[in-house]
């Protein structure tokens, strides 16, 4: 396989969807894994562009089958990113982004413990804290519940290979392409989609 896995996490209100979305404007080969839920369809959303809506007897039995690279339940509706689309992209060198929380990331380093894992957070506590807020969906307890599992999800930054700060939209975005484009240079990449190339410059032949 050719194509690199990204593992993109932050907290609640961090700004990591509008910033993978530009990721992708500005990456060409570069593509988020749709993830699969059992939870009903909202207004407006679409199957398999959102996510790939899923029965609950058909996602349990996929777990049982080890179709996902990593699931959850949350709040008794089950997530989970299918393997077959990860592998299959890679193996078209295509690179996929999978946007997946901590315990998610966790799952996915023991099949791909050689993906690139970043890690965004927000500028200050009083900044992510005024996100929420702005969001104008929930009450104060609610707000006050997110931003205490925020805190619980920023601790586990040390697990990733990079961290972003979504300070300046701008840069955080400009940091991010960077991440990209020095991935895809690594050895062990270059080695698989320059074979021969390589081959050549290092032959004994004149």
């Amino acid at each position: 396989m050719s194509g690199t896995l990204f593992i993109v996490s932050a907290a609640s209100g961090t700004g990591k969807t509008t910033l993978v979305k530009a990721l992708l404007e500005n990456c060409p080969n570069l593509k988020v894994s749709i993830s699969n839920t059992t939870r009903p369809k909202r207004d407006g959303e679409l199957d398999g562009v959102h996510y790939h809506f899923t029965p609950k007897e058909q996602f349990v039995s996929m777990i049982g089958a080890g179709e996902f690279l990593e699931h959850a339940e949350v709040f008794g509706n089950y997530y989970g990113t299918a393997r077959q689309m990860v592998e299959d992209s890679l193996k078209q060198d295509t690179d996929v982004i999978l946007e997946i929380d901590w315990q998610g990331a966790q799952q996915v380093r023991q099949s791909y413990p050689n993906a690139v894992s970043i890690f965004i957070m927000p500028p200050s506590r009083d900044a992510l804290r005024q996100r929420l807020q702005n969001r104008g969906q929930d009450s104060s307890d609610v707000i006050n519940r997110r931003l205490a599992g925020a805190i619980d999800d920023m601790s586990h930054f040390v697990e990733f290979d990079f961290v972003v700060i979504n300070d300046d939209f701008d840069t955080a975005l400009e940091e991010l392409i960077a991440i990209v484009k020095a991935s895809r240079l690594r050895q062990k990449i270059q080695v698989i989609r320059h074979a021969e190339r390589i081959g050549d410059l290092l032959s004994s032949s004149s």
